[in-house]
């Protein structure tokens, strides 16, 4: 999980970069911690999605078999 002061300056820098623009420094820092935040966000989900279980309707378990198959390997 990204820090909080982490979150909080990539916001800061949102807001600056609307109202008055970013120095050359202030957008290498937005991209670099833009895509450390998109980065953490992606092994999030990719977790939520791993330990994830379809069930149709009617009660079957329609998980797709590469997750069936990744959360094994997981457990293993």
């Amino acid at each position: 999980m990204l820090s909080k002061e982490k979150m909080a300056r990539i916001n800061e820098l949102a807001r600056k970069a609307k109202a008055t623009g970013l120095t050359e420094a202030e957008a290498k820092e937005q991209s670099k911690l833009r895509s450390e935040y998109l980065s953490v966000f992606r092994s999030q989900m990719l977790e939520t999605l791993t330990n994830a279980t379809f069930i149709d309707p009617l009660g079957n378990d329609v998980t797709p078999a590469k997750l069936k198959a990744r959360k094994k390997n997981r457990l293993h």
